[in-house]
Formats: structure tokens, C-alpha cells, sequence
């Protein structure tokens, strides 16, 4: 395994777990908790909650995304690196 897989493997880890952390994480407006993305608070929230909300959204996919794109980027330059060592 490339160090360069090692790297791409680690950091894909660390953005997943990291965003599923920022998921859960709480937001508040003011006083008023808003919840998280992943489990908005029950009932009616403020409006204000709203952008908060879609902004973390917006966040969270963003680094779900990167983390899943970094594992796939490894897991492509495993299997070529295994390739072309077969071949050789």
C-alpha cells in the first residue's frame, strides 16, 4: 500500500466520522435549540432555525462527500497499484 493510499484512506475516515459528528452536532439560535441536521428538534421552531439548519446541512454534505470521494480515490489507486504489480 502507497503511502499516498494511506493518506487518502485516513483523511476519507477522518472527514466521514467528522461529519457525521458535525451532523449531531447541536444548534442553537439564540435560546432556542434548533436540534441537529441529522435529528431536528420536535414540534415548531423558529424561523431562524431554518437557515442555521440548512447551512449545517449544506456543511455536513459537503464533508460526507469529500470523505466518501477521498476512500474511493484510495480504494481506485489500490486496485491499480495491484494491477500493474500483477502485470509487471
Amino acid at each position: 500500500m502507497t503511502t499516498l493510499n494511506k493518506i487518502l484512506g485516513i483523511a476519507g475516515v477522518v472527514l466521514l466520522l467528522g461529519g457525521l459528528g458535525l451532523g449531531f452536532r447541536s444548534i442553537a439560535v439564540g435560546e432556542t435549540t434548533c436540534g441537529s441536521v441529522f435529528v431536528p428538534a420536535g414540534g415548531i421552531t423558529p424561523m431562524a432555525c431554518d437557515g442555521r439548519l440548512d447551512n449545517s446541512a449544506t456543511l455536513v454534505t459537503i464533508v460526507l462527500v469529500v470523505g466518501g470521494l477521498s476512500l474511493i480515490a484510495a480504494l481506485v489507486l489500490k486496485v491499480l497499484n495491484d494491477r500493474r504489480s500483477v502485470s509487471v
